[in-house]
């Protein structure tokens, strides 16, 4: 019983930390929809090129923070320590070593997303940007992006840590599941579309199989998310 007590309150603890790191994200609604629209007298779709740079480096240095108190925050009261894991990981890891089956799912799974994504974007999403954005505010968006994409795998590997204590169960992307409840619907208050926020979770739930497939190698995990996000 007590075993049980404490799975259930170290699970607890994981989900409170892939909260906090949504909370995290949400920070762009705050700044983007509420304080910035009063400082500019004007909408987020109608900054001009340096309000939308200035968005884009408030947003991603809030969140850069947000993330480092995060992870601090759970290697103090949980004794996980994410950074140095990552570190001591190989991109590779040969310890490790991902099958050829898992990395079949993962080309497949890779694959699905950029044609979802170039039906969406009727065309490669990255050109349309460029042609779009132009070359300066290209750049400050896609560093924005792996910003985005950093957060949203802090949610997965929470998430994962989470519902495995409660389950015992490590072969079910739970941390997909939590991003696609979670970023899924900050989508969906943020685009003000339904279709926008399902679109997402069913990103997110790829997303966090993607990590499971990949061995839950940080590195590795993230450099599939990027493409699968971002191209």
């Amino acid at each position: 019983m007590k075993n049980a007590t404490n799975r259930f309150m170290e699970g607890l603890r994981f989900l409170g930390y892939g909260l906090e790191v949504f909370g995290v994200i949400g920070f762009e609604l705050l700044w983007g929809f509420g304080f910035e629209p009063l400082i500019y007298q004007r909408g987020v779709k109608e900054f001009n090129t340096w309000q939308m740079i200035l968005h884009w480096v408030v947003t991603c240095a809030a969140w850069g923070l947000g993330a480092f108190l995060v992870v601090k925050e759970c290697k103090k009261k949980s004794g996980l320590n994410l950074m140095e894991n990552i570190r001591k990981t190989s991109f590779f890891n040969k310890e490790n070593k991902i099958k050829a089956w898992q990395w079949a799912m993962i080309v497949v799974g890779t694959i699905l997303c950029l044609v979802s994504t170039w039906i969406d974007w009727n065309g490669s999403k990255v050109l349309a940007e460029f042609h779009s954005r132009g070359p300066l505010l290209f750049v400050f968006q896609y560093i924005y992006y792996l910003f985005e994409v950093m957060l949203v795998l802090l949610i997965i590997i929470f998430g994962q840590m989470a519902f495995e204590k409660w389950f015992n169960n490590n072969k079910i992307p739970f941390g997909g599941i939590l991003v696609a409840l979670t970023w899924g619907l900050g989508h969906w208050l943020s685009k003000g579309s339904l279709a926008a926020g399902l679109y997402t979770a069913v990103g997110g739930f790829v997303f966090g199989s993607a990590y499971l497939l990949a061995n839950r190698n940080v590195k590795l995990s993230y450099a599939l998310l990027c493409i699968m996000f971002i191209l």
